[in-house]
């Protein structure tokens, strides 16, 4: 990583768990950020009653919110899946949280596996009945589907994700990474605060250019390119509370609504979901 001054893109902190500070560096050749530094034990950056992805919690309304539209979305995404693959086959979902994506998929006919390094994500996916390894050495299968929601930006060697998934994948299967758009409308309203960045576990931060570099030079092609709408809402609403000390649901949800819609001409979405497939 260039730590230069020269390619110092942003400051910002741990708005969540720790409140440390961060540096965000730009990589001229693939387009991305990188988060520095990037800390040892990242695990303990991950341990906090707020960090939603890893609980079904489902108390105050920001999470009811949250837990309503991931419902809706769940659907959603297995809808996506069956638009690309018309027979149902294997997929493999990297980053399973709880296990939901999973047990929806289960149940319209898809052959299930997961990973989920966090335990406590994996025990609340055991009471659904979804079993999850919690490291990619025990994958040893081929898959139809390989599956990165919101995920790939947490992953500390992004080449050694890329060859796991070429390993793992079937010659012409699908490969869907959702992540974060640094680019977006609402990440240039926050700025520092934008929640999208949330370091230091997000330890890169991506644009459509990244992903097209990073995934043609390893044998993937885009084959289309999809905005999550819900999530400038979302983002908006906690880059709010960390720039204001409170949730704002008005402010937020008018961010979120300037952001989708400044998109529908750039395509900068405040999310992105990538369908690839690998062609050798």
């Amino acid at each position: 990583m260039n730590t230069s001054p020269d390619n110092l893109y942003i400051k910002t902190k741990d708005f969540s768990v720790s409140k440390e500070d961060f540096s965000l560096f730009y990589n001229e050749e693939y387009d991305y950020l990188q988060t520095f530094p990037q800390p040892e034990n990242i695990a303990k950056y991950y341990e906090s009653e707020d960090y939603i992805s890893h609980t079904d919690r489902n108390k105050g309304l920001f999470e009811k919110i949250y837990q309503l539209v991931k419902r809706y979305m769940l659907s959603r995404k297995v809808q996506l899946l069956e638009k690309y693959i018309k027979n149902k086959g294997t997929l493999l979902d990297i980053g399973a949280g709880t296990g939901d994506f999973l047990r929806i998929a289960q149940k319209k006919g898809w052959q299930v596996t997961g990973v989920e390094p966090n335990q406590k994500a994996i025990d609340n996916a055991r009471k659904k009945n979804i079993s999850l390894y919690k490291n990619l050495e025990e994958v040893q299968r081929t898959f139809d589907c390989i599956t990165l929601w919101h995920v790939l930006e947490h992953i500390p060697n992004l080449q050694l994700q890329i060859d796991f998934i070429n390993k793992h994948l079937q010659t012409n299967g699908i490969l869907i990474i959702a992540v974060p758009n640094y680019k977006s409308k609402d990440a240039f309203i926050y700025q520092e605060f934008w929640a999208g960045y949330d370091v230091p576990r997000h330890l890169w931060h991506f644009s459509k250019t990244s992903i097209s570099k990073l995934f043609s030079d390893n044998h993937f092609q885009i084959i289309n390119i999809k905005p999550m709408l819900f999530d400038a809402f979302y983002i908006s609403l906690l880059s709010e509370k960390y720039k204001t000390g409170k949730i704002n649901f008005i402010k937020g949800f008018v961010n979120g609504f300037r952001s989708n819609l400044s998109a529908i001409q750039t395509g900068e979405y405040s999310s992105l979901i990538y369908i690839l497939k690998k062609i050798k």
